[in-house]
């Protein structure tokens, strides 16, 4: 420490830095006996150390001990001449060693960083900046084999999850396409490995999705024997593990192919080849196996695999098909043990009452919130509504057969269901017990009104329903009061049933007040905006009230709900009809016949349209295409009668006049017109036969009797003077009789002013000034489409041609009006619209809607 100065503040803070302990002078170091000694024994013979870090002894550089004493090796005078400091013995570069060609002093000697050496031109940077930025990391090169096989199987990964994409979101086409290119990609990425030599290094779980996703593909596009052949490749390969239970996807795909005893057997393989362990997948094949034999008939040995379930893992379905397999083998008694099993089975759900909020703990409140309408309440709601179908299925199935009356049959099942976990199904099979009686016609059976008013102390949702289908009931056994009254009742216990809302609009309807009883329609529009019943009848009633535009778009708004509807159909073509719109009103019944192609009214008023716009040839093909498919419509028989004479086509028309004869064999005219049309057709003597034949039916027929004087006379026959005489004998009565219808009407006319002259002032304005009379029906329905003043004009255009077939020339065969537009019974009947009866809809099953109602819209 003696030769360490302390700098003082009078000093120079750099002075004494080249000074040194003579001690470390190399200079001297040949006149140093004991460096001398060190050097000539064997210490300072040994090899050098090796380095243990990089760059503390390199090459020829000296290694010296810790303490700076250095050793020779060779060179003695230039290594002693350097000055340099010396690594230690253990590698570890000294304190001032020099690195990077920048000399550091030692510590204890030195301040940190200054070396004289910075004469020499080096820099201070103890930072390295000098050196400019860290070159660029070296990119991986794509060329190299592995590197290829990685991009592959990234593609094929790639193009494996666009496929199943495409086809959750619908697009089958596309993602069998992107299966196929897949498929492509892993056999190029095959022929990589083995050109690079990696064969044995395949990837097999790639291969096998491949394959996989290309087989489900295929058999989602209905491809089912490539699909079938894909997965044979992957059953056949031992490579792939478990792949035996693709045999399921095999026999799933026979069984859509109906081949049924091969989907059996890759059923069993696959059962085969599954360990007890995978109970649940074992329970689903053989569930498949049960279905399979109900397919082919064979129901013994379906209920085999569906008792061995329901012992092992009942579930809802499974106990549904076995009640199926016992009633079609027609055993009661297993029938009711198998119901029994159906209720009893777990559905694994928890209570309803869960769901229920505290009503002092905040945060239960909102966790019940957020939860009661999660994915897993709905479909745990889900769940609960399928057993509750297939209970009822299975009760309304075999209580008919259970015992000896479906009655007995339906209250044994619901003391079943009473005693389970779905005591409220109970009402609801009361109503369908109810409900079958309607479906039997059996509407005067006590028991089904019986049933139906027990419900009307119960809670309120049961007591509307019952009270609903009673209203209907009595609805349609037209009494209106019943109707009513029951009407009222389900609309007090349920005000936004839309049901209760559409019968009471109906009862009201049949007593005219069209007004209140679209309020009522309208009222179930808003609390049910997808009531069809309600829109129909709401249009219905804005056509009676005139109110036509309005009604149009009542139906027009419904036939964008139910396109093919063609009871919408054909009340738009009757509408536009009725609003003097005809090519609008084809337009509609050609997209009805699209729907109906074989309904002859509707072909018959395409008839009638394109007559009345004068195009006959399309007016006689759709008046053939009508009669073709129901001969018996007096309308169409006159019609094409009528357009063949027009046309001089006589013998065609007889045929008709014959039909019509026969339709309406009362009627003279028709007769008349068939012995007018083998006359003219020239065949005199058929014309004759004819007449005769006529007479004989109709002796005071006056215009038969004329016919058969010009014809006999013509034909210079000897009967002409006896029907000469009966003509005279027939028209004599007809005078007589003529003269006392007048005479009595005289008379009538008489007594009427006498009467009329004490009858008050207002009396006689009220038989002025009538008013007019509806009918208590509804003006709906396909035949009553058109107004009545339609008809009557068609009838009239019908007749007026009819009466002017003769010519000129021939004045014997000029028919009377009264004769030939002699009234007759259309056969058909028109049916009358009425309004749609709403019942309540307790299941798909409980619809009410019959042919009774016309052309009214019939629920599904």
């Amino acid at each position: 420490m003696e030769h360490v100065h302390l700098a003082a503040e009078e000093d120079d803070l750099y002075s004494g830095y080249n000074d040194y302990n003579p001690t470390f002078d190399s200079e001297e170091l040949d006149n140093d006996a004991g460096f001398q000694q060190a050097v000539r024994t064997s210490h300072g013979r040994r090899p050098p150390m090796t380095a243990k870090f990089p760059g503390t002894a390199i090459g020829g550089r000296a290694l010296g001990t810790s303490f700076g004493v250095e050793s020779s090796f060779g060179s003695e005078s230039r290594l002693l001449k350097s000055r340099m400091p010396m690594a230690s013995s253990m590698g570890r570069p000294m304190t001032g060693a020099v690195q990077d060609g920048a000399a550091r002093p030692m510590t204890a000697v030195r301040a940190a960083g200054y070396s004289s050496a910075m004469t020499r031109g080096s820099t201070f940077d103890p930072l390295g900046q000098s050196k400019g930025p860290a070159p660029p990391l070296e990119g991986k090169s794509e060329d190299t084999p592995d590197e290829k096989v990685k991009i592959l199987e990234k593609k094929v990964n790639d193009l494996i999850e666009e496929s199943c994409l495409a086809h959750g979101h619908g697009d089958l086409q596309l993602s069998l396409d992107r299966a196929k290119e897949a498929g492509r990609k892993e056999r190029a990425l095959v022929r990589q490995r083995e050109q690079s030599g990696n064969a044995d290094h395949i990837n097999l779980d790639l291969t096998y999705s491949v394959l996989f996703n290309l087989a489900t593909q295929y058999a989602n596009n209905d491809m089912y024997a490539e699909a079938l052949n894909t997965y044979q490749v992957i059953v056949k390969n031992k490579m792939f593990s478990n792949a035996g239970r693709l045999k399921v996807n095999m026999a799933n795909i026979h069984f859509k192919q109906k081949n049924y005893p091969k989907a059996i057997k890759l059923y069993r393989m696959a059962l085969d080849q599954i360990s007890n362990s995978h109970k649940e997948m074992r329970i689903k094949i053989m569930q498949n196996i049960g279905v399979v034999f109900i397919r082919m008939g064979q129901y013994s040995d379906a209920i085999t695999s569906f008792e061995h379930i329901m012992s092992e893992c009942p579930n809802i379905k499974t106990g549904f098909n076995l009640i199926l397999c016992y009633y079609a083998i027609g055993d009661r008694e297993r029938m009711k043990k198998a119901f029994q099993k159906l209720i009893c089975v777990p559905l694994g759900i928890d209570e309803e009452d869960k769901y229920i909020p505290p009503n002092d703990d905040t945060h239960a409140n909102l966790v019940i919130e957020a939860i009661k309408n999660d994915k897993l309440h709905q479909m745990e709601r889900e769940r609960k509504a399928l057993a509750e179908k297939f209970i009822m299925t299975s009760a309304k199935l075999i209580a008919p057969a259970i015992e000896a009356t479906f009655a007995a049959g339906f209250d044994w099942c619901v003391d079943m269901v009473k005693s389970s976990q779905y005591v409220e199904l109970a009402n609801d099979l009361e109503i369908n017990k109810a409900i079958t009686y309607l479906r039997q016609r059996d509407f005067n059976q006590v028991g089904a009104v019986e049933t139906l008013k027990t419900f009307e102390k119960k809670d309120s949702r049961v007591k509307s329903a019952a009270a609903t289908n009673l209203s209907f009931l009595y609805f349609l056994e037209k009494d209106y009061d019943q109707a009513d009254r029951y009407a009222d009742l389900a609309m007090t216990a349920d005000r936004y049933n839309p049901a209760a809302l559409i019968n009471k609009g109906n009862t009201v309807f049949v007593k005219k007040d069209y007004e209140k009883a679209a309020e009522f329609y309208k009222e179930a529009l808003r609390n049910d905006s997808s009531c069809t019943e309600a829109l129909y009848n709401l249009g219905l009633t804005y056509k009676r009230l005139g109110r036509l535009e309005e009604s149009l778009d009542c139906f027009l708004k419904l036939h964008a709900i139910l396109r093919n509807s063609a009871q919408v159909m054909w009340q738009l073509a009757n509408l536009f009809e009725m609003l003097e719109d005809p090519h609008q009103a084809i337009e509609w019944l050609m997209q009805l016949i699209t729907v109906t192609p074989t309904d002859p009214q509707v072909l018959a008023k395409l008839g009638e349209l394109y007559d009345s716009e004068g195009d006959k040839s399309q007016a006689f093909q759709y008046y053939q295409e009508s009669f073709r498919y129901f001969p018996s419509n007096i309308d169409v028989i006159e019609w094409l009668g009528a357009y063949y004479i027009d046309t001089q086509f006589c013998e065609k028309a007889i045929q008709y006049f014959e039909r019509a004869t026969l339709i309406q064999p009362t009627q003279v005219k028709w007769q008349l017109m068939v012995a007018s049309c083998y006359r003219r057709s020239g065949n005199y003597q058929k014309a004759l036969e004819t007449y005769k034949d006529i007479h004989r039916k109709f002796p005071e027929n006056v215009e038969c009797l004329r016919f058969l004087v010009r014809l006999c006379t013509d034909m210079g026959m000897k009967e002409v003077q006896d029907y000469a005489t009966k003509l005279k004998k027939v028209e004599k009565m007809k005078e007589i009789r003529e003269q006392r219808v007048k005479s009595a009407r005289e008379g009538s006319t008489r007594g009427t002013r006498r009467e009329g002259s004490a009858s008050s002032e207002v009396d006689i304005k009220a038989v002025s000034h009538p008013e007019p009379k509806h009918s208590p029906l509804l003006d709906q329905g396909r035949d009553s489409g058109h107004s009545s003043h339609g008809t009557s004009a068609k009838g009239e255009r019908l007749s007026a041609k009819m009466r002017a077939l003769p010519g000129s020339n021939e004045p014997y065969e000029a028919s009377s009006q009264r004769d030939i537009d002699a009234s007759y019974v259309d056969p058909l009947g028109a049916p009358m619209e009425r309004p749609k009866t709403a019942a309540k809809k307790r299941n798909e099953d409980d619809d009410f809607a019959d042919e009774e109602l016309g052309d009214d819209l019939l629920p599904e």
